[in-house]
């Protein structure tokens, strides 16, 4: 029961990567791609339906870790408690960003609120690749499971408090960063038109390369760093198909993208960021939070709630994804279209 757990809360944290991961795309290109009021205006219509409900996901999966593994939600939330607070304050700043624009019927007002945009979704997708490494490289976790990471760098990956922004998790964050910019350009060019799908597309094809190349480096950087990763593939090699669709899919996103095949480009980084995130937690399994220390690692076993409640949270776990499922494919099809900008101001 506990490793279907694993399963159903990493299933959950990869949906709000994919849709909340173009929400964040479309921040970090905001400025590159629009270049005046109504195209700004554009992009946020593009995502004004759903970003605040995609989120959602992010809050149900922290929900589910209290009941299925509490030992885990209790030292990551106070180990990490410093960046979480960063985090939480980044989400508020976007949804700010978002509402505030159109407040004020001023050009200076808009572009400052434009900007802040732009810098809350880059740092997001940072500091979530940044979070993503340390839990792939472990943290300084004592034998009560107990551990502080904090926010300054001594470089070092290899040392007990690494710290939260060594070069590894700047590596690893930086890739975030490109793997979402190309997520967000690919959903912007499948949902506008004209010019503005023309500059999404030029801005996939650049992150497309840098992308890969940013891929393959975190990824020797991860198997050097993580040996239990290697191990793992290594142990059950049938795992291989998760780096596998990984791998098709990043192919998919540059064949597509040269085509201007916008919605099979987008399917195709949907593709490779399920993949990638799959490829991570199939490597760290058993591991739910590796430790510096392998002895101190929390487990599926040693981190998970009582069977009793595991059995009773699952029955209503399922009936709650289902209608969070209805509620997302009722909201995507009803705003599966091209955008278009009504008005002469207000709103997005």
């Amino acid at each position: 029961m506990a490793t279907l757990w694993f399963i159903l809360v990493a299933f959950m944290l990869t949906m709000y990567v994919l849709l909340d991961g173009f929400d964040l795309g479309a921040g970090i290109i905001h400025l590159m791609a629009a270049r005046n009021d109504q195209e700004r205006r554009l992009i946020l219509r593009a995502i004004g339906p759903v970003w605040d409900g995609n989120e959602v996901w992010i809050i149900a999966a922290g929900g589910t870790l209290f009941f299925t593994f509490p030992v885990l939600y209790a030292s990551s939330f106070s180990g990490f408690y410093l960046p979480l607070c960063i985090v939480l304050w980044l989400l508020m700043w976007r949804g700010v960003s978002i509402e505030l624009r159109s407040r004020v019927p001023s050009p200076v007002w808009a572009s400052f609120w434009d900007g802040m945009f732009f810098l809350g979704s880059t740092l997001l997708a940072i500091f979530y690749g940044a979070a993503l490494a340390n839990v792939i490289r472990g943290v300084p976790l004592d034998e009560h499971g107990v551990f502080f990471e904090p926010l300054w760098t001594d470089f070092n990956p290899f040392s007990k408090t690494p710290g939260i922004l060594d070069w590894y998790t700047i590596l690893i964050g930086l890739m975030a960063a490109s793997t979402l910019t190309m997520h967000g350009s690919a959903y912007i060019a499948r949902k506008t038109d004209g010019v503005l799908n023309a500059r999404a597309r030029r801005i996939l094809r650049i992150s497309w390369p840098i992308t890969i190349l940013l891929t393959v480096v975190s990824t020797i950087a991860t198997f050097v760093i993580q040996p239990q990763i290697y191990a793992s593939f290594n142990a059950r090699p049938w795992g291989a198909i998760f780096p596998l669709v990984a791998f098709i899919g990043l192919l998919g996103v540059g064949h597509f993208a040269f085509r201007n095949r916008d919605l099979a480009a987008f399917f195709s980084s949907c593709a490779f960021i399920a993949g990638m995130l799959a490829s991570s937690a199939f490597g760290l399994y058993p591991d739910v939070l590796p430790a510096v220390n392998p002895a101190h690692s929390l487990t599926v076993d040693n981190a998970s709630g009582s069977p009793y409640g595991l059995t009773v949270g699952l029955v209503w776990w399922l009936i709650g994804i289902v209608l969070a499922v209805i509620y997302f494919v009722f909201t995507y099809r009803l705003f599966w279209g091209k955008v278009t900008v009504k008005g002469d101001y207000g709103g997005y």
